[in-house]
């Protein structure tokens, strides 16, 4: 299964200039670009939920890189 909270939270858009538009916002810019992959079901290997990021203008999937496994930056 295929679940991306941004989907969902773009299409309960509260009324603009509320406080809860503003929490709406919040949780738009955090959910952005990612998306959960639900393996519910397999024969032979272990279930569970892998953390994706969502290119929507393409339909693509990518892996999402956590905080700590990021490359240095050189300034």
């Amino acid at each position: 299964f295929v679940y991306r909270e941004e989907y969902y939270l773009k299409n309960n858009e509260p009324r603009p200039g509320t406080d809860e538009h503003f929490t709406w916002e919040a949780e738009m810019r955090e959910a952005r670009g990612k998306a959960e992959v639900i393996i519910a079901k397999q024969r032979h290997g272990p279930t569970g939920t892998v953390a994706m990021t969502f290119q929507g203008e393409f339909t693509r999937f990518f892996d999402l890189a956590s905080q700590n496994q990021l490359p240095q930056r050189s300034d």
